[in-house]
């Protein structure tokens, strides 16, 4: 932060290739003071997200109440707990050799992080703010209220009764990566029914009409154990969890339309009461769960809030960025700057690569080209290349911050192709084929394809697609196999249809001039080719690869999977033209599955 304004923000998974890398964050600092090309002896500040003693004493707490049981899981949550939040001041002063003019530390309590990140870069002058997630310190659901550069937390929910972390044992006992795979599970509950809806509403939670909320504690593994579920959970639900990677049933299709039900319920009642309690019209959301763009879709339709701005980096690297402006707003009275459409910068907060670097690393490797110095030349060759039915790496300006690809390093592809989908994730992305793909919208276009009104710049609201562009449903019953059911992913289901999704919905994300003008010239192209305003738009990486960052990393990526074409910001490369590629190893051994 400088004076009041986002510089710069990153994750250090994307530097080390480390997906969720959990270590000292050494290659995201290094970006972060280059971009504000400051010293770390210029810092007013150091903040850190989190404050370790409520973390440690809720560590502790929860393993003298759970007793013997319990000590697998405190003995592996101390390390972390002991070895780097409690000592990162040491772990700053040691990297950076100093903390800056004040050589002290601040902390930022979880969810006033999050609170912070939702509140402060939205559009809003006053707004109820809510945050949801697993749990930070104590917290896992907070309301409050924000006006100016004041911010207040009325209202907490505490551990163990956590909306993340019952969505967290759902992902866990349908066989997918816990704090990883849950957007998984929001991808699969189309394919379902909510068949085990009373079960979970019986069992698992009781949910209040004002938005509060009770786990029984008696189906859960995650405070005693090393895992999310226990055995009274597998008999509630017929059976042991779905081991990871093997084939996808029918059960786990209804339990993820389930929870996913169960969700929207929790996240529609507590905005309710957050109105009634603050008369805002606007809502501000962060947190883990807040990246559900299915609940948010749900949220909007309910028609609570006039507006709603949800932080694109809304898990705990958001916290980050949370807890500088914390600082900045709250500890320093800097004043706030509320702008339209708002203060993050598109999330486009991550480093960019100039036409000299990008060309350097070509000429070095001696990789053939074509340089397009022409923006509508270069937005057209792009274009014309997916017109016609190829698939191209996007790497263009600065890199976002959070978990999505928003048009800086994405992978585009034709969405009138029915195959497009089933290309994409095989080929290129080498996942699971029920997965959906995201489109991209010219703005102005929006409500010719969707039935939404706001605008979704950060991919985080899922609409039907107009009821006018769909096609008749494919028929399934209860002797469709469970291997048919997955294969309905295949089917059109619109003139759209690899982005419409089995529930003929979409996540959506719309491109203004404002933000991405080059991706805008890229879509205004494609519309003048075909007629079409809308993009295929996938995260630039294959499975359990962070999303690219560098030239490098996304001319790897272009030579390890199918992708036809890569741009390189003034660049074009084709496959067809390159040297022959080769790596010593398996590379996709690097990658844990997520």
């Amino acid at each position: 932060m400088h004076d009041g304004e986002i510089v710069a923000a990153a994750q250090e998974e994307r530097f080390s290739r480390k997906r969720h890398d959990p270590r000292f964050p050494k290659g995201a600092i290094n970006y972060c003071l280059e971009e504000a090309m400051l010293e770390a002896r210029d810092l007013d500040a150091v903040v850190f997200y989190d404050n370790p003693v409520l973390t440690w004493d809720r560590a502790v707490k929860n393993f003298l109440m759970m007793g013997e049981a319990s000590f697998d899981q405190f003995e592996k949550a101390a390390p972390s707990i002991l070895g780097v939040k409690f000592f990162v001041e040491n772990y700053v002063r040691r990297f950076l050799g100093t903390l800056g003019k004040s050589e002290k530390l601040l902390f930022s309590e979880h969810h006033f992080a999050h609170a912070a990140s939702a509140f402060f870069p939205s559009p809003f002058e006053r707004a109820a703010v809510v945050t949801l997630d697993g749990v930070g310190e104590w917290t896992t659901t907070s309301i409050g209220v924000g006006e100016g550069r004041d911010l207040q937390l009325f209202r907490e929910i505490h551990y163990p009764h956590s909306l993340g972390l019952l969505y967290s044992a759902l992902t866990y006992y349908c066989g997918f990566k816990v704090n990883s795979g849950e957007y998984k599970l929001m991808g699969l509950a189309p394919y379902g029914e909510p068949k085990y809806y009373d079960l979970i509403r019986k069992h698992l939670i009781d949910l209040r009409e004002d938005g509060s909320y009770r786990l029984n504690t008696e189906y859960f593994g995650f405070l005693d154990g090393q895992r999310m579920t226990n055995a009274r959970f597998d008999e509630v639900f017929g059976g042991t969890a779905r081991s990871p990677e093997s084939r996808i049933t029918r059960r786990e299709m209804d339990l993820a339309a389930s929870i996913q039900k169960v969700i929207e319920e929790a996240v529609v009642k507590i905005a309710r009461f957050a109105r009634t309690e603050t008369a805002s019209e606007n809502l501000v959301l962060a947190g883990g769960v807040a990246l559900n763009c299915v609940a948010n879709g749900k949220l909007v339709r309910e028609n609570i809030f006039k507006n709603i701005w949800i932080q694109p980096a809304s898990g705990d690297a958001g916290g980050a960025l949370g807890a500088a402006l914390h600082v900045a707003h709250g500890y320093y009275d800097l004043p706030r700057k509320v702008k339209r459409p708002d203060a993050q910068k598109g999330s486009l907060l991550g480093p960019r690569y100039s036409t000299q670097e990008i060309f350097a690393f070509l000429d070095r490797h001696d990789l053939p080209h074509e340089k397009i110095s022409d923006v509508k030349a270069r937005a057209q060759k792009v274009a014309a290349q997916i017109a016609q039915g190829k698939i191209v790496g996007f790497f263009s300006g600065r890199m976002e911050f959070g978990p999505r690809a928003l048009g800086a390093r994405s992978i585009l592809g034709d969405p009138r192709n029915p195959q497009t989908q089933s290309v994409m994730n095989l080929k290129i992305k080498y996942r699971e084929s029920f997965r959906p793909f995201a489109p991209l919208v010219i703005q102005e276009d929006l409500e010719k394809y969707f039935e939404i009104e706001s605008e979704s710049p950060y991919m985080l609201l899922v609409a039907p697609v107009k009821k006018e562009r769909c096609l008749p449903k494919p028929q399934a019953n209860e002797q469709t196999s469970d291997e048919d059911l997955l294969k309905i992913v295949n089917v059109a289901r619109s003139d759209i249809p690899a982005v419409t999704h089995v529930d003929y919905s979409a996540r959506i994300q719309t491109v203004g001039r404002e933000v991405h003008p080059f991706l805008y010239e890229v879509l205004c192209a494609f519309r003048a080719l075909t007629g079409c305003s809308v993009l295929v738009n996938t995260s630039y990486n294959v499975r359990g690869e962070p999303i690219v960052c560098s030239p490098q990393d996304a001319y790897r990526c272009f030579m390890r999977s199918e992708i036809d074409c890569l741009m390189l910001e003034d660049f074009m490369l084709d496959k067809l033209q390159q040297p022959k590629f080769e790596e010593s190893q398996d590379w996709k051994k690097d990658y844990e599955l997520d």
